[in-house]
């Protein structure tokens, strides 16, 4: 029997916007920016995933306004000197019918040292110098450090309002600052933000959400992206038992945040044995708060092993299956779809008229930022 897709097309209201089905594009990285503005190229691909029925896009990871966030030219920044190009980013998508939310992002201990792109002077701060195990980088931020890249946060978030964004994400997923500071291994802090208690570590990432809240207002929607696994550790896991992931979720959604965007490398994994449900799903038992899943959709690899081992192939109807499975027993209200929807931008409509042998395959090469010319300069 086909599968009926019928659920994941049902309409969904996230606080003020009303959506036509459940996708989400979730941020990923293109380095289509130019001084840290989008460049037409990358404008037009969020534009074309709406068309083709992707109701909410959110943007490759964008760093907030302080110096330490990056110092990678090809990247996104919202800043004062940014604004305008993401202004007509968004009202391009809006106009398209789509919503579009601004992910507000600190590479943290990730982050290069040394080079010459912008900030390149600019220190490399984290919670501990750590950016793995046993793997030095950078300093620890000092209190005082702390305030001013909250700050940062909060006043990317004021811009991305402005410029129209439906929304903003907090990025605290994959080893990257905020969730730095959630994993034990790069967060070994005494002075009340670090350390074995997670109630502890969430606190920085609780203050930010807090912050974006208070700048942006009660209205505009704010997301919180976690994970557990990190590019340095696919088995890392910030939260070690069920009750911990509860505090976890308890103080972000203290502090603000409207929905939870759980990052795996596979949606349907359990995330511990004993029970079925992946990740997204124990969020889900855990708020009230509607919860994003994320991790494979659509493709039989994830998204590391692309980079590293083979090339995807599209799993087809057997892989929505699964997902109108896990969405019928209510483990999650929205599901997004990554190297799918980048493979093939109507892959939001082919799977809701069942046309699964029009679907393109992902490959490695749609996820490689530019090309150079001959000259070395990079080709847009």
């Amino acid at each position: 029997m086909p599968v009926d897709t019928t659920p994941l097309f049902t309409p969904f209201k996230l606080k003020s916007v009303t959506l036509p089905n459940r996708f989400v594009m979730p941020g990923m990285q293109r380095q289509w920016c130019v001084d840290g503005k989008p460049v037409p190229k990358l404008v037009e691909y969020y534009k074309r995933r709406v068309l083709g029925g992707t109701p909410i896009v959110i943007t490759e990871s964008c760093a907030v306004d302080h110096r330490t966030s990056t110092q990678e030219p090809t990247y996104a920044r919202m800043t004062d000197a940014t604004v305008d190009g993401w202004a007509e980013c968004f009202s391009t998508v809006r106009s398209a019918g789509g919503h579009m939310f601004l992910q507000l992002w600190h590479e943290g201990a990730v982050r290069r040292e040394g080079g010459d792109g912008p900030y390149a002077d600019a220190p490399t701060l984290s919670p501990s110098g750590m950016r793995s195990l046993d793997k030095p980088q950078g300093r620890a931020a000092t209190l005082e450090e702390l305030a001013e890249i909250r700050d940062g946060f909060a006043h990317s978030a004021l811009l991305a309002k402005q410029a129209g964004a439906a929304g903003v994400e907090v990025h605290a997923c994959h080893g990257y600052l905020l969730d730095q500071f959630l994993w034990e291994t790069t967060n070994q802090r005494t002075d009340g933000y670090g350390g074995p208690d997670i109630a502890a570590r969430v606190k920085f990432p609780a203050e930010v959400v807090a912050a974006v809240r208070a700048a942006v207002g009660p209205e505009m929607i704010v997301t919180f992206r976690f994970s557990q696994w990190k590019q340095a550790d696919y088995d890392a896991k910030v939260a070690h038992t069920p009750d911990e992931l509860k505090t976890l979720v308890n103080s972000i959604e203290k502090a603000g945040a409207d929905a939870f965007h759980a990052s795996t490398r596979r949606f349907f994994t359990p995330e511990w044995p004993g029970s079925s449900m992946g990740l997204a799903g124990w969020t889900k038992s855990m708020t009230t708060l509607p919860v994003i899943a994320c991790g494979s959709v659509g493709v039989d690899t994830d998204i590391m092993d692309n980079f590293l081992v083979r090339e995807a192939q599209r799993t087809g109807e057997a892989g929505v299956a699964e997902l109108v499975r896990r969405f019928n027993d209510k483990e999650f209200d929205l599901i997004s779809v990554g190297r799918a929807n980048i493979g093939d931008p109507d892959w939001v409509s082919k799977v809701r008229d069942g046309r699964y042998n029009d679907i393109l395959a992902f490959t490695r090469k749609d996820i490689m930022p530019v090309t150079r010319g001959e000259d070395g300069v990079r080709k847009y």
